[in-house]
């Protein structure tokens, strides 16, 4: 970069302005910074870190890294001081041919968080190309009797520098005969021309030797000769002579081959063979070009021999001679320029850059997933692209950054729960007739977070186990979910012994969720349990859930029915005691509950006599009358208790 020498008050104005430039260009997105190509390596170019607003510190932690668009590696930064540096040799006409202004795009990312800014760097050109002409010498054939001011064409220089470096001035050895006329004619373009300013003497002199000097305007100044050889003949006298000296072809790209693109009439002035005319081409720019055109000497027709394309090349130049057949041949010249037009025949192209993956779903909206880059290599309309996503109800959307350049972002919240993978495809067309499109599909994984807590099915669980049940026994299996992944899903079980200990009673498997009992039960002394049992992840944090537990014990038949009261004979008071006189009554009681303990009276098989006894109320009565006759002091009864149970207890 250039180096300024001024008092103190232009140093400090110039640094105020430079500072204001880099504000502006850091607020439109990007820096620009410029550098002389042909640098040598190490050259600096710019405190990118410090214009980017960073600090050097934080590039390596933030995984900076920078990408150049195109080929070559021209530039470097140096992480330890923030410096963008020049890394390799630049050749600004091999890397930007006549582009008046060269550029290097560069790219700089930062992962950490994900953050993009555009760097420009635009290559200086040096004036480190000499003029070259097309051939080490020019021989021109000019008959005796051509009039003063007839000018003749001469092939010019070419400078590969751009700007002042390759404007061009021409001087030639000093002579009395001939001077030098260039002619400058934007919508054609630069001629240079012999002019004859003295008549000329075959046989004074039949031949000149003169050198063309072309010197560019570059500091310091570069120069290339070229010989001219001037021969000077007798007889034709008369030129062909176009009707035009310059022709403007327009023809589109992807034209098909034999298509006609002009015909040229070149006409002379002579009788007989001396006005016959054939034509030829005399020179071609760019040199590609020659191969795709075909004139036919004899009618002066040119027709396109090949596929031209808008790409490659969009403005052309042919140098077209017309030659008479006399003695010795004149020749008479026009310029033929081709102007290709651009058709709609590339589609965009998706490149991606960065795709952050995958996407935890507690993301924040915003969150940028991708870098994208579109191009189209036609021209206009038909190199205007626009982009979209598919399908549209993605909760994602495309932000426009730089250009071509767009950003894959969050638009809505994300649940793996709900979709744990999008299939992203983006689209882009461009405007042209007819509408090319192109796409490029993304798979973006969405990561879980421990966002869900374990749930049971049931909102409390009722359990019946059977009494005297034996220790361990497995009673039950409580079962929760949860919709996350790995530990954030992975699910242990305990029971929750606030209310009061259970420890003594009911246990839990913490992978499995089975419940046991620990000791035999008795309906008897418990009758049920009450608790809850809480399941918990492996997230970090964990989160929980819980369900209520009734386990109801279920009586058996464990307890035979027991007589209450003494055992004692029943007295006889009255005599005669008639037929159905309650005499006494059994009470029995039974520990057990329900049909286990609904009890029946019956008379033992031992028991003779006038006795019953009531099935379900215990009532001893007679079965006849009994008198004092029959003798009858005292009897022993006997009385079986049962139960209803299947198997039953007396």
């Amino acid at each position: 970069m250039a180096v300024l020498h001024q008092c103190p008050l232009v140093k400090s104005w110039m640094l105020q302005l430079i500072l204001f430039h880099r504000a502006w260009e850091m607020g439109r997105g990007q820096l620009h910074y410029s550098v002389p190509e042909e640098s040598q390596h190490g050259t600096f170019v710019g405190r990118i870190a410090q214009d980017l607003g960073l600090e050097v510190d934080e590039l390596m932690p933030r995984m900076f890294r920078m990408m150049s668009q195109g080929r070559g590696d021209y530039f470097e930064v140096n992480v330890q001081n923030g410096i963008l540096f020049v890394n390799s040799r630049i050749d600004r006409e091999e890397l930007c041919a006549q582009i008046p202004v060269c550029m290097v795009h560069l790219e700089v990312i930062l992962d950490k968080p994900l953050k993009v800014f555009h760097v420009e760097v635009e290559i200086k050109d040096i004036n480190d190309n000499a003029p070259i002409f097309p051939a080490a010498e020019q021989i021109l054939t000019i008959p005796e009797s051509r009039l003063l001011d007839s000018s003749f064409p001469l092939e010019g220089a070419s400078d590969d520098d751009i700007g002042s470096n390759s404007h061009l001035s021409y001087t030639i050895s000093p002579n009395e005969y001939f001077t030098l006329d260039v002619q400058n004619n934007e919508k054609h373009g630069e001629s240079l021309v012999l002019v004859l300013k003295k008549p000329l003497d075959r046989e004074v002199i039949h031949i000149y030797h003169l050198l063309l000097t072309a010197a560019d305007a570059g500091k310091p100044e570069q120069t290339g000769t070229v010989q001219l050889i001037i021969n000077v003949l007798d007889a034709n006298d008369n030129a062909p002579l176009f009707n035009q000296s310059v022709y403007q072809v327009k023809v589109f790209e992807n034209t098909k081959k034999g298509t006609l693109l002009i015909s040229l009439n070149a006409t002379d002035l002579d009788e007989g063979i001396n006005k016959e005319i054939t034509y030829s081409i005399r020179s071609v720019n760019p040199n590609s070009l020659g191969a795709l055109i075909n004139l036919d000497p004899s009618n002066g027709q040119i027709r396109l021999n090949g596929e031209i394309d808008f790409e490659s090349f969009r403005l052309g130049e042919i140098g077209v001679e017309a030659t008479d057949k006399g003695t010795p041949p004149m020749k008479g010249h026009c310029k033929v320029l081709i102007e290709v037009l651009d058709v709609n025949d590339n589609a965009p192209e998706i490149s991606v850059s960065s795709l952050s993956v995958p996407v935890p779903e507690d993301s924040p909206l915003g969150t940028v997933v991708a870098l994208l880059s579109i191009s189209d290599r036609d021209f206009g309309a038909n190199g205007k692209v626009s982009c979209s996503l598919w399908p549209p109800e993605l909760p994602f959307k495309l932000l426009s950054n730089f250009k071509n350049y767009y950003s894959l972002v969050l638009s809505e919240t994300l649940d793996r729960e709900q979709v744990s993978e999008y299939q992203v495809v983006v689209l882009a067309q461009d405007q042209g007739e007819p509408l090319l499109s192109t796409s490029n599909s993304l798979v973006v994984p969405i990561s879980d977070i421990n966002d869900n807590a374990p749930t049971f099915i049931q909102a409390s669980y009722t359990i019946f186990v059977k009494e005297n049940n034996p220790p361990g026994a497995h009673i039950f299996t409580v079962s929760a979910s949860d919709p996350d992944m790995a530990e954030n899903a992975l699910i242990s079980y305990w029971i929750d012994e606030t209310l009061w200990p259970l420890s003594s009673y009911i246990s839990v498997h913490s992978e499995s969720g089975k419940l046991y009992a620990l000791q035999p039960l008795d309906y008897e002394e418990l009758k049920l349990l009450e608790f809850q049992v809480r399941a918990k992840d492996a997230g970090m944090p964990s989160l929980c859930g819980n369900v209520t537990v009734q386990v109801f014990v279920v009586d058996e038949n464990d307890n035979a029915p027991a007589a209450s009261g003494p055992e004692q004979g029943l007295a006889m008071l009255v005599v005669p005691i008639p037929a159905g006189h309650v005499v006494g009554k059994i009470h029995a009681l039974d520990a057990d509950s329900g049909y286990n303990a609904w009890l029946r009276y019956e008379l033992h098989e031992t028991t003779n006599g006038p006795w019953r006894v009531g099935l379900y109320s215990g009532e001893i009565s007679t079965t006849r009358t009994l008198d004092e006759a029959e003798g009858i002091n005292s009897q022993n009864i006997l009385v079986l208790v049962k139960d209803h149970a299947k198997t039953t207890q007396s």
